[in-house]
């Protein structure tokens, strides 16, 4: 190579890592939503029911029971999570077609409506409005900033947002992929009980709580007399829920109580969980452990790396301060974050400019 030639190379090189790092930098100030590559098609395995999509709120199926509905949140900051779980969902699932994705946003939904449809076109879903006056008062100052989001709360009002025809839905958290099918887990028996979720048993139940709580006997009276259980932690990124029996015991409002009640006698400091253990707490579905293997994203100080807990897979969380795509953009990744990678579609702004220069 000449040195005339290997001048001009460097210049554009230079030119290159100039354009490309305020690129990146405008994006990150910008409140314009990331780009992604689009997703594969994905279609019904042998056997699976037939169902046709007649609106945007409607199924049509001789078999109504073989429609899985699943709610998640979209916003920005974590859209680049939602798009990988979602993707995760339709890779393993034996009847993909016939999932009805139900996503909440309370910011950008004309954005986020295309960008869901652009990323994949084949995708049955719907978009609902969240009003965060709805939470507006209700909200407490957690450890964590990400926990007082309003978006945060809007599991506590799903119920409500959705079309009388959803009668059951599992609602996933944007931090995490299914390594499963998830009919496995739509498929498992509430009986009873308003909602479903891996329980926790061996933590130790009172760190959830502050001395407040623990000091008025009445508060744990009113939160645990007449369960069928003792109460036991759980995580709320991954609930089965049963919208009838929410709606007709007004567990909206029940929560709603207790984030009242944290407002005047500041009670928890985990954004809308300790609300969820004080309602549900001793009355839920087991579900297997399997289907949250959280933490991932270590605690909600440091986010360190965290293993596996043992046993067998059908779902990763990165709940906790670490997220995987941020772990992955900084080159500072735990091990566990190469499994998530794969499900990652985001367009990297470095590539699609590299790509035009070229």
């Amino acid at each position: 190579m000449s040195t005339q030639t290997h001048t001009v190379f460097s210049l554009l090189f230079l030119v290159f890592i100039t354009i490309t790092t305020a690129a990146a930098a405008a994006i990150r100030t910008s409140h314009e939503l990331p780009t992604f590559r689009e997703a594969p098609a994905f279609r019904n395995g042998v056997g699976c029911p037939k169902t046709t999509w007649v609106s945007s709120s409607m199924f049509k199926s001789l078999n109504p029971d073989s429609i899985i509905h699943i709610s998640m949140t979209l916003d920005s900051t974590y859209l680049r999570g939602s798009i990988a779980g979602v993707l995760s969902v339709l890779q393993h699932a034996s009847c993909p077609e016939n999932i009805v994705f139900h996503f909440l946003a309370s910011h950008n939904r004309i954005d986020l409506h295309k960008t869901i449809l652009t990323t994949f076109p084949y995708l049955k879903f719907n978009l609902y409005h969240f009003d965060t006056n709805l939470v507006r008062g209700k909200i407490s100052s957690s450890i964590r900033r990400a926990l007082d989001q309003p978006l945060n709360y809007a599991r506590i009002y799903l119920a409500d947002l959705l079309p009388n025809s959803v009668s059951r839905i599992i609602y996933f958290d944007s931090d995490l992929i299914v390594v499963d099918d998830v009919e496995k887990l739509w498929r498992i028996d509430l009986g009873n009980h308003v909602l479903g979720a891996p329980e926790y048993c061996h933590a130790n139940f009172t760190h959830y709580f502050t001395e407040n709580f623990w000091l008025d006997p009445n508060f744990s009276k009113k939160a645990f007399n007449g369960r069928r259980g003792a109460p036991c932690y759980f995580n709320t990124g991954v609930m089965v829920i049963d919208v009838l029996r929410w709606k007709q015991g007004k567990y909206t409002e029940k929560l709603e109580v207790w984030m009242k009640m944290q407002k005047r006698y500041r009670i928890y400091e985990l954004g809308s969980l300790p609300p969820f253990l004080l309602v549900f707490g001793g009355d839920v579905k087991g579900v297997e452990h399997r289907w949250n293997q959280h933490g991932l994203g270590g605690d909600n100080l440091q986010g360190l790396c965290r293993d596996l807990h043992p046993g067998p897979v059908s779902l990763l969380h990165w709940s906790g301060k670490g997220k995987p795509w941020l772990r992955l953009d900084s080159n500072k990744p735990c091990p566990l974050d190469s499994l998530w990678a794969p499900y990652d579609l985001y367009r990297h702004p470095s590539s699609s400019l590299f790509a035009e220069i070229i």
